[in-house]
């Protein structure tokens, strides 16, 4: 997928949609040769690349490094990069500035997390021609507004809110939206309730597409097991013992053999 027109077609004829974040190049151009439909460069690089706690420490600076990385790697995915905290909440000016940073880094829209506070700066983001993906239910950049990592919308309230937002998100002109620990039943309501598609992670199965971060899916961190993670490798022992046959054949001389030689 190379156009965010696709993502219409697909909600329209019920074909879901693959999405998961990457962060450099030699991960992307292996992404770019499979069938994902596209890439994410999330703020969550912060933690995922940086070892950080939180995404709160990514910048616009690392977001365009990141950014300018994967579209090298992946030339034939749409890149969705992410607008890292308060990048989008100083003023309209300095907003753009962000805004135009990652767009001319390589990214080919751009995801913000809820709505409150900048409907002006999507308005016109989208007016400038400029792709927005949307971002409700667990926001990770609230993090410690929402009192730490959990499931958004179990008390009524919560859930009439988070409708409203993805109405007046589709209004203000996103093309899609994200959806993050919430239930099931409130994901299935937004999702019937909207014209644009909804993408999960922690928000069932009737989302019209779903995301993971790469390096979970692979399974890179065995001690990070979250609910609605599915894991489909494990790279963290397939890494650990592929250095382990290259440590012990060093040490036994095998390796370099002649073969790996010049003469």
């Amino acid at each position: 997928m190379k156009s965010i027109l696709n993502f219409q077609k697909m909600k329209q004829t019920k074909t879901k949609i693959s999405m998961v974040t990457c962060y450099d190049y030699w991960t992307s151009r292996i992404l770019n040769t499979t069938s994902i439909d596209c890439l994410l460069v999330g703020d969550s690089a912060s933690m995922v690349m940086h070892g950080y706690k939180t995404p709160i420490a990514a910048t616009v600076e690392m977001m365009a490094v990141h950014v300018a990385a994967v579209e090298k790697g992946a030339p034939d995915k749409l890149i969705i990069g992410d607008m890292p905290f308060l990048s989008f909440r100083k003023s309209l000016e300095s907003s753009f500035q962000a805004a135009e940073t990652l767009m001319r880094a390589g990214a080919q829209a751009l995801k913000l997390e809820g709505v409150d506070g900048h409907e002006e700066f999507i308005q016109k983001l989208v007016q400038s021609g400029v792709p927005v993906m949307g971002h409700l239910g667990l926001t990770p950049q609230s993090v410690h507004a929402l009192g730490g990592f959990k499931v958004q919308g179990r008390e009524k309230i919560q859930a009439e809110k988070l409708k409203a937002d993805a109405l007046k998100l589709q209004d203000l002109g996103v093309f899609s939206l994200v959806l993050e620990c919430v239930p099931s039943p409130l994901a299935n309501q937004v999702t019937q309730s909207l014209k644009i598609p909804t993408i999960g992670i922690g928000a069932g199965a009737d989302t019209d597409g779903q995301v993971l971060v790469l390096q979970d899916l692979l399974g890179s961190n065995p001690d990070f097991h979250p609910h609605f993670l599915k894991t489909f490798a494990n790279i963290h022992q397939i890494i650990g013992d592929a250095i382990g046959a290259f440590d012990q054949q060093v040490k036994t001389g095998e390796f370099p053999s002649i073969q790996e030689s010049y003469e």
